[in-house]
């Protein structure tokens, strides 16, 4: 990456509004393996607009209690923690996540859905892995692992042909070897750059980082990196896709060394993931009064 297109980058990234204080501190505590649900519930409660946004979805046409929830705390128990912290990114990211990506040929809303989708997949992967993992922090990083794609959008922008006869000519491996090849920089390295300036916790950054490159994360962190991995290419395989790139990367098998589930058992996946898909996208998308 050149020195223009790195102060680029830069001055994109820190023209976007850091997430809100609470927000932060749920993705804090989604992060730590130790955290329990009233810790969530806490924090819902010392936030007036999250807490009237989470009764509003509780009670919206898209969940259908059977009596109306009054409670922050029957509705966190009801809705679980995954919509909660989705409903504190849609409201702190939702206009980065929300806008249309040029330089993608996507328009407005496809990067939202397919990182829902991708979060929801991500989650329901995380259930088959071998040594057990967190399934709401694999949804957490799943909902943020493009968050680089509106930045590097507008360094490709007029240049998403180009990027592609990189593919079709055998100049780059995958869409994001091109990526690189046309801007200097990939998104996944950009993500990686807007998730140290907002410091986000060091799993969520490392799956942003590596989420097409999961072998080279650190061990630690591989399970839940390749939990996204798997999560985003469902998402695309679904029609769930952020525009000309879509099912122009690489499929690592080596997720087999973290997760094990037969094609019927994927097929379970994608079903259950389109399950929870729908309504928390009718709702997150500020439908829930309608």
């Amino acid at each position: 990456m050149t020195s223009s297109q790195e102060q680029f980058v830069q001055k994109e990234i820190q023209k976007i509004s850091l997430p809100s204080a609470n927000t932060m501190r749920l993705l804090e505590i989604n992060s730590n393996p130790e955290h329990c649900l009233q810790d969530v519930i806490d924090l819902v409660k010392l936030d007036s607009a999250l807490t009237a946004r989470t009764l509003r979805i509780v009670n919206s046409a898209a969940f259908c209690p059977l009596v109306p929830i009054n409670s922050i705390d029957r509705a966190v128990s009801y809705l679980g923690e995954k919509m909660i912290v989705g409903i504190a990114v849609t409201e702190s990211c939702g206009k980065i996540l929300n806008q249309p990506l040029e330089g993608y040929e996507s328009p407005a809303g496809d990067l939202w859905k397919h990182d829902l989708f991708t979060a929801f997949a991500a989650k329901e992967v995380a259930r088959y892995a071998k040594n057990g993992m967190e399934a709401d922090l694999a949804f957490t990083a799943g909902l943020l692992h493009d968050i680089g794609k509106p930045v590097l959008s507008k360094l490709l922008e007029n240049a998403s042909k180009t990027t592609i006869d990189a593919l079709d000519h055998g100049e780059a491996k995958d869409y994001l070897a091109a990526e690189k090849l046309v801007s200097g920089v990939e998104h996944a390295e950009v993500g990686y750059q807007l998730a140290k300036y907002w410091q986000l916790p060091a799993p969520i950054a490392a799956a942003i980082r590596f989420h097409h490159n999961p072998s080279e994360a650190i061990e630690e962190f591989q399970p839940l990196v390749y939990a996204v991995h798997l999560g985003d290419i469902i998402a695309m395989m679904s029609g769930y896709s952020t525009g000309s790139d879509s099912l122009q990367y690489t499929l690592d098998s080596h997720y087999e060394n973290f997760f094990t589930f037969s094609s019927n058992e994927l097929t379970k996946i994608i079903s259950d993931t389109e399950t929870a898909f729908r309504p928390a996208l009718e709702s997150l998308a500020g439908k829930e009064e309608n």
